[in-house]
């Protein structure tokens, strides 16, 4: 582990994670049908390639790997503190969002992956509805750094800019 936090996030870790925004906003906006495509491929037996399929799950398998090498770069080089005058609870919450995030960057690919290339429909079930657990803890994620930027006055998206 780093013994010193860094003041802000590397250039990678920046890239990194605009890069997975840009990624998911995607997904959500062009690719968000897969579900249709899926009752297809599970009525024929075989995946039904179409662009749609086949970007949908490119991206997806490039979200996995993008969230990986992020948690990689978090475990070697470490994150910046929370701000200093940050609440306690403020402090706590962000950890889980953190962790609700890694955990569905990395779950909902898998899932995904594994729903479209096995044809289980159960998968695809959690797949759908953890898609729209993600949109809500980002939803939270944004929320909070508004909080941050323009209530507590922290300046807390100059790290990520």
């Amino acid at each position: 582990m780093n013994q010193i936090a860094p003041d802000t996030y590397s250039r990678t870790q920046k890239m990194l994670h605009w890069g997975v925004v840009v990624l998911l906003a995607i997904q959500y906006l062009f690719f968000d049908h897969m579900g249709r495509l899926f009752h297809q491929t599970m009525e024929g037996g075989s995946p039904v390639w179409t662009t749609t399929s086949v970007a949908h799950s490119m991206i997806g398998a490039a979200v996995l790997a993008l969230t990986a090498w992020r948690l990689i770069l978090r475990r070697s080089r470490g994150t910046p503190p929370p701000p200093a005058d940050e609440p306690d609870l403020a402090t706590r919450a962000a950890r889980v969002t953190h962790v609700a995030l890694y955990v569905l960057l990395i779950g909902l690919p898998v899932v995904g992956l594994g729903a479209w290339f096995l044809g289980i429909g159960f998968l695809a079930e959690v797949h759908e509805i953890g898609s729209t657990v993600l949109l809500w803890v980002v939803g939270l994620h944004v929320g909070a750094v508004l909080v941050h930027q323009f209530w507590w006055n922290t300046a807390i998206l100059r790290r990520m800019t």
